[in-house]
């Protein structure tokens, strides 16, 4: 197996960006956490609470070789509204703002090079806002919000119908 790599993306409610990356081949772990903030070892309640400067967030283990980059990029805009600076369909404030944290300079330059596609692409009639940052300190979430969608189908749905699923087949389909 060739070496290892992460990718960091905040798209809203965590819960929601965890199925997208972990169905994909590739894929090694998709862990829901926090990160992009001034606390260290923050609980839900307290990024709940909009005063750790954290975003819920997934970083995404995955094998180079099987699944690039760029391609989780792909997979990540297809799951956002990168037109919404202030959260994410039914999740509003700071902690689900949209964001791609990247670990390198080549990271970063894949990340921009994706937006700029997606900005003149025309598929959206607003600028796209999702921000670029270099990645931070990344704290897993507690254990009940890992693999939500499968430990919690019910309640997953309901998040997902929340907006994000007619946003993505408008949008995407």
């Amino acid at each position: 197996m060739a070496e290892q790599e992460t990718a960091i993306f905040a798209g809203g409610c965590f819960w929601c960006m965890v199925q997208p990356f972990d169905t994909q081949p590739g894929i090694v772990s998709v862990i829901s956490g926090y990160t992009g903030g001034h606390t260290v070892n923050p609980t839900y309640a307290e990024v709940a609470s909009h005063t750790t400067g954290h975003t819920e967030a997934v970083k995404i283990t995955f094998d180079p070789s099987i699944i690039s980059y760029a391609q989780l990029v792909e997979i990540y805009w297809r799951q956002t509204d990168p037109t919404d600076a202030s959260g994410q369909f039914q999740d509003r404030g700071d902690s689900y703002r949209p964001v791609i944290f990247v670990n390198s300079p080549a990271q970063r330059a894949t990340a921009e090079k994706s937006k700029a596609a997606l900005a003149a692409s025309g598929r959206f009639d607003a600028p796209i806002v999702t921000t670029i940052e270099d990645a931070q300190p990344f704290y897993p979430a507690e254990e009940e919000h890992q693999d939500f969608y499968r430990k919690n189908p019910f309640r997953y749905q309901i998040e997902e119908m929340g907006g994000r699923q007619d946003f993505i087949q408008k949008k995407w389909h």
